[in-house]
């Protein structure tokens, strides 16, 4: 008889595997209202990597991403303005070659892309009424012309220079954000703890797993599009 593997013990919850609830107390997304804001709190958030702005714009409260330089009682435009640092504008209205972050993928979603310490993207070029963003990664993506971004720099970049130094310190970030880590490689599992476990001959095979099957079962190459070495 075997035990629940870590896909089962982590879906299933208990007090070694459970969301610190605390941590995610703060929402990202934009105001619905236009005019001008204005930060009155700058927020240490565990489950975020940069630090958050707390903005007020009449009666709305939100928390953004903080920008690079931001400080306490800086007024920011929120829908209109011109395209400065901090400003909240949709993509129509920002030139090209600009640097943005908390980028919506969809207009109204409250910002999905580009949120992590020291991040931006670029507004490469617009067409029609389709703008075109160039990640990080030598990557671009196609977005609506409505889809709004905040001008800049995600504050916090540098921090990943800085090492850990201990496991302590690393795990004690990662439990911060409800993170699994260390993670073990299942080919070093015992055979009863997983269906890669054991590994003779530490050569194993990939493993098509079925669309509907239950956790546990449910490892290996999930819904692949193709297998095989690409020719």
């Amino acid at each position: 008889m075997g035990k629940r593997i870590i896909q089962q013990a982590r879906g299933k919850g208990s007090m070694t595997y459970r969301v610190r609830k605390k941590a995610f107390i703060y929402k990202i997304k934009f105001p619905t209202k236009t005019g001008e804001a204005e930060i009155i709190k700058l927020i240490h958030s565990p489950a975020h990597s940069a630090p958050l702005m707390k903005i007020k714009l009449e009666n709305e409260i939100a928390y953004l991403p903080a920008f690079n330089m931001a400080y306490v009682g800086q007024n920011i435009s929120v829908g209109q303005g011109k395209p400065e640092t901090g400003n909240i504008l949709p993509l129509k209205d920002i030139p090209p070659t600009t640097q943005i972050y908390n980028i919506e993928n969809n207009p109204g979603d409250g910002g999905k892309m580009m949120r992590a310490a020291g991040t931006s993207a670029i507004l490469s070029k617009k067409q029609k009424d389709k703008i075109i963003v160039a990640l990080p990664n030598k990557k671009e993506t196609t977005l609506n012309e409505n889809c709004r971004a905040v001008i800049g720099t995600i504050a916090g970049g540098g921090k990943t220079l800085k090492p850990f130094v201990t496991a302590g310190k690393k795990y004690h970030k990662m439990k911060a954000k409800s993170k699994l880590w260390p993670r073990t490689s299942a080919v070093k599992m015992n055979a009863v703890d997983h269906p890669f476990g054991c590994g003779r001959g530490k050569r194993p095979k990939p493993k098509i797993a079925k669309r509907n099957a239950p956790p546990g079962r449910k490892v290996g190459h999930l819904r692949p599009r193709r297998t095989g070495h690409k020719r």
